[in-house]
């Protein structure tokens, strides 16, 4: 419906805001002047004890200074309350005594028989829900009960049963004097094909409303009692009323579920949301027999920012997570994702709920996992990767998974993670046991390294990363020995990527010591309490305990000279790499695999300039420098080919 100019200003002249927003929210009388229409509170849309959400109502305005949640009257019954636009409108409306404004004529025609729809559909749920206790209902209520769905859940889900034979509804409704055009358009009929008067759609179905937000019967689902039926579930057909994907089972109670606290959780089936109503998840919905489509997904996030997807723990459940993720990874915006709650395989909502109680479906429910994570392990679980090739697939997967992604925070973030996972897998395989996990390369009877080999430096670090893994640890050992040194590297030190996960420790407890630093064997005897085996780890390493700064415990400068140094080089290095990898994937899609190869082997050569360069005093920014020219060669190389082409 569209609004006429000026509509919407004179409704919020005609609003006040606080009277709005004071059904949701506690005043701050300290803070507040109600007089002057300033008013404060604990905002209602995060948790805190301080009001720092302030209202004005000459402005008829409101902002919160810890959350940025603002807007006007309408926003906030959007947002607090979880209405529609139009929703928010009409109860602004009614609430202020001014009149909506008339639709035309057609528009108002459509209205007015999508009511009449309405009424026929309320019509046909009073009629199965009598049915449901008649004699021909008996096998119905025996399922029912079988399912332990108590009478009281089947009243508020208003569950019906339509008997045998074909016309039972349509006879039903005819002698009420409902037209024929009304029964065929509601899809409660179809026109029979030999002649004869229309047949009912749902015959021995047991029977469920689906309403809209508004709570109007638009559609119903029929769950057949016959084993041999060949739809186990069947739906409306699309009506003037009914869009299946466009419409969601329990949307309204659990919208209002949802303005009260309650996660937002989106089963598969009827049953699904009747249990974990049941069970007390009242925020439960389900879409209608098919995947979630955009335009539910979009539904789903005007309701909650982060709806959780509860799946089966099945093949098929597993299959449909991965669909959703194809379709919800471009979709996705700063605070608006998904989370999935996997249920133990053969396991429904229903099943887990009877067998296990509800506090396991709460455990569930709180170990939701992010999306993040079913992204991995669709890409991962059931593949070996055991050489460079099958890496490199997995690698491109995850690349153009990511690539979906609209907004480029949320795109870094992703990368950020999946580089960590995949930094886990891959490094598990260097360091697995025989036992080795899922995924990994690692073979019973692999050569493994000898004791005194996992002793030296190579034995930790085995792999392109040495270079990296004995700078680490040298700038660890010379902050350990020369804790004065801290004092003038802080802030790079507190800044400093530490790849490996044992001197990431040790760099936080040298951090944690300094701040009660009280000579040096005392500061290291305070790391040795904290970092314990990482510590030793470190300073047992061959290339440290040589290292002149660490011999030289008394020689202040030229510690600090050797660990500004390693810091620079360390980073010198890193980022050169960064420039290649951004370089090549930069170039993913514009040049040619000759071009992709050529980057590589830049990036390999750097590798083995710096390798040699290992123990040479020179600063790497000459390297860098060189480095950046030749990938700037490449890339102009590569938009003279594009332009080729």
């Amino acid at each position: 419906m569209s609004l006429p100019p000026g509509f919407l200003d004179e409704l919020r002249t005609r609003t006040t805001l606080s009277h709005v927003v004071g059904r949701k929210v506690t005043w701050d009388n300290r803070k507040s002047n109600q007089a002057k229409g300033d008013l404060w509170a604990p905002c209602p849309f995060h948790q805190e004890k301080t009001a720092s959400f302030h209202v004005d109502d000459r402005k008829g305005y409101y902002y919160c200074f810890g959350c940025h949640a603002k807007g006007d009257a309408i926003s906030f019954l959007k947002d607090a309350e979880n209405m529609s636009f139009m929703e928010a409108v009409e109860t602004l409306a009614r609430e202020a005594g001014v009149p909506m404004p008339a639709q035309d004529p057609k528009a108002a025609e459509r209205a007015d028989r999508r009511t009449e729809l309405a009424g026929v559909m309320e019509d046909a749920v009073r009629h199965y829900r009598l049915q449901l206790k008649t004699g021909a209902g008996a096998v119905a209520r025996d399922y029912l009960a079988g399912r332990k769905l108590s009478e009281a859940a089947q009243d508020r889900f208003e569950i019906g049963f339509a008997p045998e034979g074909w016309q039972g509804l349509w006879d039903h409704l005819k002698a009420k004097g409902i037209t024929d055009d009304l029964i065929l358009g509601a899809g409660l009929a179809k026109p029979s094909t030999k002649g004869k008067a229309p047949y009912d759609v749902f015959r021995n179905r047991i029977m469920f409303p689906i309403r809209d937000p508004r709570g109007r019967c638009i559609a119903f689902g029929g769950r057949a009692m016959d084993p041999n039926d060949n739809a186990k579930y069947l739906n409306s057909p699309e009506t003037e009323l009914f869009d299946k994907g466009r419409s969601l089972y329990n949307h309204g109670p659990a919208r209002e579920a949802v303005g009260k606290g309650q996660p937002l959780i989106v089963a598969e089936g009827y049953m699904d949301v009747i249990a974990l109503v049941g069970a007390g998840f009242e925020a439960a919905v389900a879409p209608l027999g098919t995947a979630i489509t955009e335009d539910q997904l979009r539904m789903l996030w005007r309701l909650s920012p982060e709806p959780l997807i509860m799946l089966d723990g099945d093949t098929a459940g597993i299959r449909a997570a991965t669909r959703l993720i194809d379709l919800a990874l471009p979709m996705l915006e700063a605070g608006q994702g998904l989370r999935f709650v996997i249920l133990p395989e053969g396991m429904d909502p229903d099943d887990l709920i009877k067998l296990r109680g509800r506090e396991a479906m709460a455990k569930l429910v709180g170990e939701a996992q992010p999306m993040v994570n079913l992204l991995w392990r669709r890409e991962t679980e059931g593949r070996v990767f055991d050489s460079p090739e099958r890496k490199a697939a997995l690698d491109k997967d995850l690349r153009e998974a990511i690539r979906k992604i609209a907004d480029p925070s949320i795109r870094s973030h992703y990368g950020e993670e999946i580089k960590r996972l995949r930094w886990e897998l891959f490094g598990a395989v260097r360091r697995a046991p025989a036992s080795g996990r899922r995924g990994a390369a690692w073979k019973p009877g692999a050569a493994e390294p000898l004791p005194v080999t996992r002793s030296s430096l190579l034995g930790p670090a085995a792999g392109p990363e040495v270079e990296d893994y004995l700078r680490e640890a040298m700038i660890l050992a010379i902050a350990v020995t020369h804790p004065a040194c801290l004092a003038r590297f802080e802030s790079q030190f507190e800044t400093v990527d530490m790849r490996d996960p044992g001197h990431e420790r040790l760099r936080l407890a040298v951090l944690t010591a300094s701040h009660s630093d009280d000579g040096g064997g005392a500061f290291r005897e305070k790391v040795a309490a904290i970092a314990g085996a990482d510590l030793e780890k470190v300073m047992g390493l061959a290339h440290v305990q040589t290292a002149p700064p660490v011999r030289n415990a008394q020689d202040g400068d030229l510690a600090a000279m050797c660990l500004a140094e390693e810091l620079a080089k360390l980073e010198a290095r890193r980022g050169a790499l960064a420039e290649v990898a951004e370089a090549m994937e930069d170039m993913a899609g514009l040049a040619d695999e000759g071009l992709t190869w050529r980057l590589g082997q830049a990036a390999e050569a750097r590798n083995r300039a710096g390798r040699s360069k290992l123990d040479d005093d020179s600063d790497m920014g000459e390297d860098r420098a060189a480095l950046s020219a030749q990938l700037q060669s490449l890339i102009d190389g590569a938009a003279w080919e594009k332009k080729k082409v």
